[in-house]
């Protein structure tokens, strides 16, 4: 009933390549599309910080969702190992007085 304390992730390493390789080309064409765009430099510029924003904002819902999730996932253990502890002091054979 209680785990050898090693955590699996749900993720394969593969898919992690996979999903940092794919974010690397988007932000990197993106990028190339705004520096060879032919307009002005203050335009330019206006693209590049909204990139720079959507990228930053990306990483940050990506962390709550993360920390979202790590923290039902430690409620969810520590609920677990109460009734484990309540199951494991039980007596089913002991006589109430």
């Amino acid at each position: 009933m209680t785990n050898s304390g090693k955590i699996s992730s749900p993720t394969t390493s593969a898919f992690f390549v996979q999903a940092a390789v794919s974010f690397g080309l988007a932000l990197v064409s993106v990028v190339v599309g705004v520096v060879y765009l032919p307009v002005d430099g203050w335009v330019r510029a206006f693209l590049a910080l909204g990139v720079l924003y959507t990228v930053t904002s990306t990483f940050t819902l990506a962390k709550c969702v993360r920390d979202r999730q790590e923290d039902t996932y430690l409620v969810s253990r520590v609920d677990q190992a109460r009734l484990e502890k309540l199951l494991a002091e039980h007596d089913p054979f002991k006589v109430a007085a």
